[in-house]
């Protein structure tokens, strides 16, 4: 992909209002976006987050009643519900650093500093302040998410005007230790969503960049 193409790629890109209910993802590029979201950054690494994928009607149809009636959540091809874990505990950090050690072939007892610097830095925080900083975490996967989405010629939209506390009833999330954030509709736009070709309204780039 040269760099016009993924400007273009990003120019086309918008939160589509109406999708094309009869156009489905193919196979191979829906597990293509999962696959972007698993190789999402996240602080340290810890991934505090879970993905649902919504392939059910019936579910789908719930969940759109707590979603302001949006048609996105059941018009679109795929609906995916990002949910942040709440608190990240000892055993998690363990968990990713045995996990780290078997992927980059490392003695796991070289990555003990690295264990106890994380244990030390989120040890620190509140409850409230952990669950704001994994919920800052996730939005860096939605937005790769999206991204790959557009470059892959996919249209999403992101979606917060939703019931958290409903949508974690009606998947079973409640009292898992996670938590719905923001879902995102992904899919093909319908011809009939004026906003397609509406022009990108954005600043310019001396507005928002400054080279120091």
């Amino acid at each position: 992909m040269t760099s016009h193409e993924l400007i273009q790629a990003l120019q086309t890109r918008y939160a589509t209002k109406a999708f094309d209910a009869s156009k489905t993802i193919a196979a191979a590029e829906f597990e293509a976006l999962l696959e972007s979201l698993r190789l999402s950054p996240s602080s340290f690494g810890l991934q505090p987050w879970k993905f649902l994928v919504v392939e059910n009607p019936e579910l789908r149809s719930q969940l759109r009643a707590q979603s302001w009636n949006q048609p996105q959540v059941t018009d679109a091809s795929h609906l995916i519900v990002l949910a942040v874990k709440e608190s990240i505990t000892a055993a998690d950090i363990e968990k990713w650093i045995e996990c780290l050690a078997i992927t980059q072939n490392t003695p796991i007892g070289q990555l003990a500093p690295l264990q106890g610097m994380i244990q030390q830095f989120t040890g620190a925080m509140s409850a409230d302040d952990m669950l704001h900083w994994n919920t800052r975490q996730l939005y860096i996967a939605l937005g790769q998410l999206m991204t790959s989405a557009a470059v892959l010629g996919i249209d999403t939209c992101p979606l917060e005007g939703i019931s958290p506390a409903d949508y974690d009833q009606i998947l079973g999330l409640t009292g898992s230790g996670y938590r719905t954030k923001v879902a995102c509709a992904l899919g093909y736009r319908s011809d009939t969503d004026k906003y397609a070709s509406a022009p990108k309204a954005r600043f310019p780039l001396d507005q928002v960049v400054t080279r120091l």
